[in-house]
């Protein structure tokens, strides 16, 4: 008697590829049906005054905000001397009120990974002057 899997051969076709399971759909079409009344209820109750309604109606219609452009006059952040005054005046910036913290955040970042750039440049240069004076570093050998 044949047994019903056999090595190298499949169970049967399958589902087609890119089909939906039978019941995705189904809850998609009762979904589909009464999503129209369930909109302008919110948007009704949200024209009553309902702010939770609202909050919920603009939270799926209105684009939220991913950031703005922010202009600011910053000394040259080409040494580390510049990127501590650039700091400062960052602070003093959002201890005004002038940029939200979140904003001085995401600033403070692009400081620090510029001062990683510059302290990375410095070692290299600092290196290559190292192996110019007392030439290449040879690699210890077993004794």
């Amino acid at each position: 008697m044949p047994t019903r899997y056999q090595k190298g051969k499949t169970g049967g076709p399958g589902r087609p590829p890119g089909s939906r399971n039978k019941a995705t759909v189904l809850f998609e079409e009762i979904g589909h049906e009464g999503v129209a009344g369930v909109i302008r209820k919110v948007a009704d109750a949200a024209r009553d005054g309902n702010m939770r309604a609202a909050s919920i109606l603009l939270a799926r219609t209105w684009p939220r905000g991913r950031g703005r452009p922010v202009v600011l006059d910053l000394p040259p952040v080409e040494t580390t001397a510049g990127i501590v005054q650039a700091h400062a005046v960052v602070v003093a910036l959002m201890a005004a009120g002038e940029i939200t913290p979140e904003e001085a955040a995401a600033i403070g970042s692009v400081l620090e990974t510029q001062r990683r750039a510059i302290e990375t440049h410095d070692h290299e240069k600092r290196l290559q002057a190292l192996e110019q004076v007392d030439g290449p570093d040879p690699l210890p050998r077993a004794a």
